[in-house]
């Protein structure tokens, strides 16, 4: 039963916690209460380049500062006073906690090894952001990229992870040179775990063809709609800490070969939140197609408690990048898809409703709905796509040497120490 009202909810669904800004600009007294001091200190902060700050809109011209540099300097105020509560929040889109080179997030951009992402999206192939992101050079040749002679499960059937982590499996224990874990050795089973996942995902054998024309022709995706897909391939690439390339890194600290580094991070990926919320979005997409009210409908799913899932990012107070980025490819070249029209309609919806843009996953959600592509094949594109990030942060771990291994808090029964 949909009730026809018009409710404007306001939601914090950014993952911060309750009191921290959801914009990317607040006031000076907004800026000083969370940080506990007075607006003179502030002022200083500005002064020191620590805060930055523009003149806002409208009449009064106030100045404005950056959420994003308030809430990093209230974050290392906190270190300083309880350092116990700082280090378990860094695991909760905290302080960083390990060093990496391969992605910046920054200003509401992305960025692989200093390029941005979404340029890279529109100009480069997969093959060259994979060279990119595993030997820093686009133009490095990705050597020995020779496939193992596997033959994929027949049928597109079952869902596309386990089907790749038993594809992969299968491959770990034929292929010798997996365990040469030296950064200049990897890439290429790294090259040869991508082919095995494009297998997966189409149903098909092994090609010397691109990864983006495989997928294409495995979908049967037409020409016009082949650069997009091997955009959103890109855009998927990395994305600093995500849940998944922790593991892979976790996974690779412990000395495992790449197969089971990709193996884990797929599994990491298949949570819901996480690469499901690609899929959770695409069911959103689908039960909203013929739906007289979007509102009254996306209202109705709030009422039952569930979660819209699609949109805001934490790390993206504006807007994800690479959303738009997809959403604009597809705006350009399908025009006309009805398709399109429900998931733009349903972004417009949502976004007066939550306040909040879409992101990723909505993206790959719209894309598999415009493209045609065969159901959950989202989920497909961004395991392909993140691929190329997991093994680059294993080849980061590798060349390292270090465990990954934190320490917990004790917070149960206390023992009686004798």
């Amino acid at each position: 039963m949909h009730y026809a009202v018009n409710v404007d909810y306001t939601i914090n669904m950014s993952g911060r916690p309750s009191g921290e800004a959801a914009t990317p600009w607040i006031s000076a007294e907004d800026a000083a209460r969370q940080l506990g001091v007075a607006r003179a200190t502030l002022y200083a902060y500005v002064s020191r380049g620590m805060v930055r700050s523009e003149r806002g809109p409208g009449p009064s011209r106030a100045r404005r500062y950056a959420s994003e540099d308030i809430e990093r300097l209230r974050r290392r105020v906190e270190e300083r006073r309880e350092p116990d509560k700082a280090a378990a929040r860094a695991l909760r889109w905290g302080v960083p906690v390990l060093e990496s080179t391969i992605t910046l997030i920054a200003n509401d951009r992305l960025y692989y090894r200093g390029h941005d992402a979404v340029e890279l999206a529109r100009s480069r192939s997969v093959a060259e952001v994979a060279a990119l992101i595993w030997t820093g050079q686009l133009d490095a040749p990705l050597a020995a990229r020779g496939r193992l002679a596997l033959r994929a499960p027949s049928g597109r059937n079952g869902p596309f992870i386990p089907r790749a982590q038993c594809m992969l499996a299968a491959a770990a224990a034929r292929d010798a040179a997996a365990m040469d874990l030296r950064p200049e050795a990897v890439p290429s089973t790294g090259w040869r775990i991508l082919d095995l996942l494009t297998q997966a995902a189409t149903g098909s054998g092994g090609s010397d063809s691109a990864v983006e024309d495989r997928l294409a022709t495995g979908w049967r995706v037409p020409r016009l709609g082949r650069e997009i897909l091997r955009a959103a391939l890109i855009l998927c690439a990395d994305h600093e800490l995500s849940v998944s390339a922790f593991t892979a890194r976790c996974v690779a600290s412990a000395g495992a070969n790449p197969y089971d580094v990709v193996i884990a991070s797929l599994s990491a990926l298949a949570g819901t939140k996480h690469g499901g919320a690609t899929v959770r979005a695409g069911w959103l997409l689908a039960s909203l197609q013929q739906e007289r009210s979007v509102r009254a409908a996306l209202v109705e799913r709030m009422r039952r408690g569930e979660t819209i899932a699609g949109f805001g990012h934490p790390l993206y107070p504006s807007g994800d990048p690479r959303a738009r980025a997809v959403l604009e490819l597809l705006r350009e070249r399908y025009r006309a898809s009805a398709e399109l029209r429900t998931a733009l309609r349903v972004a417009d919806v949502a976004r007066s409703i939550l306040h909040q843009e879409p992101n990723l996953d909505f993206a790959l959600a719209t894309l598999e709905r415009v493209l045609g592509l065969p159901p959950a094949s989202g989920l497909a594109v961004f395991a392909v796509g993140r691929s190329l990030g997991w093994i680059g942060h294993a080849i980061e771990q590798y060349a390292t040497g270090q465990l990954i291994r934190p320490r917990a808090k004790y917070v149960g029964p206390v023992p009686t120490l004798g």
